[in-house]
């Protein structure tokens, strides 16, 4: 039971600090200018950085 809520916790984590954090860092600071398209590829390449680091197989 450890270990799944652990994985819970640290995928929710990475997923938020990820994805989150990169809408939140759009939103503050306009000049790089990053975008829908930005924010959305960053979404998506933190789901791939997790199945990559814990995928089995």
């Amino acid at each position: 039971m450890f270990k799944k809520l652990s994985a819970e916790f640290f995928g929710t984590f990475w997923l938020v600090f990820g994805g989150c954090g990169n809408a939140v860092f759009a939103a503050a600071f306009p000049q790089p200018r990053i975008g829908f398209l930005g924010v959305s590829l960053v979404f998506g390449l933190t789901v791939v950085t997790m199945a990559y680091a814990v995928g089995h197989g």
